[in-house]
């Protein structure tokens, strides 16, 4: 599910590009070349999630996207709370997309009493107002931005206030129950897979090369 729920995102992602270009209709075909999968996976995942279309007329763009914005509940205001205001928080805290898709930084809250001082346009507060602040404003999701050390503890208070996803920013494995979701998000793991990947691509040209200089030098 999750797999096919990030395949969503990149086609909702093709789909508004194609519709700033005046595209109206398209068809699995491109969405699949445009995303690096199957035709068959496009139409796989669009009923996984009860997108429906013509097979042989295309989807319509508009549609498409409509019934996006209804999977993810984009038509309404999801209250989140962030906890953890350095560097990471701040910067989370300032992203203004969370507002363009309807995701409402409530409060953020950090244990430093300097940076509860701090006015800018969402309020900082101590961690004694968490229960007060989620209960207020029906908060279930959290951004967890914290240092390892206190990532579990800070995690155990926010699923017993009532929060049921976290997004995870701290590089640590957290324990919940079953019923909370959890999206880890290591920086770290993402730069070193991708630096993996480029040093393996150098590797198997660099031997593709001696390979021809080898053949070459041969003849």
């Amino acid at each position: 599910m999750k797999n096919s729920l990030k395949r969503i995102f990149l086609y909702r992602a093709c789909l508004v590009r194609l519709k700033l270009m005046g595209v109206e209709k398209v068809f699995s075909l491109t969405l699949a070349n445009e995303t690096g999968v199957t035709p068959d996976q496009v139409r796989k995942d669009f009923s996984e999630f009860n997108i429906r279309g013509n097979k042989r007329g295309g989807y319509y763009i508009n549609d498409l996207l409509e019934k996006m914005e209804k999977l993810f509940h984009a038509n309404k205001d999801n209250n989140i709370v962030l906890i953890g205001m350095g560097n990471m928080g701040l910067a989370l805290s300032k992203y203004s997309k969370f507002v363009q898709r309807n995701m409402n930084i409530v409060a953020t809250f950090d244990i430093d009493p300097f940076k509860q001082k701090i006015r800018s346009g969402i309020p900082v507060y101590s961690m004694s107002r968490l229960q007060e602040i989620i209960d207020r404003f029906r908060v279930k999701v959290a951004i967890l931005a914290v240092p390892e050390i206190s990532a579990q503890e800070v995690a155990d208070e926010l699923t017993r206030y009532g929060i049921t996803g976290i997004v995870n920013f701290a590089p640590v494995l957290l324990k919940v129950t079953q019923e909370v979701i959890i999206n880890n998000v290591n920086l770290c793991d993402e730069l070193e897979s991708v630096i993996y990947y480029v040093h393996k691509q150098m590797n198997a040209n660099g031997s593709k090369n001696l390979e021809l200089l080898y053949k070459d030098m041969k003849y």
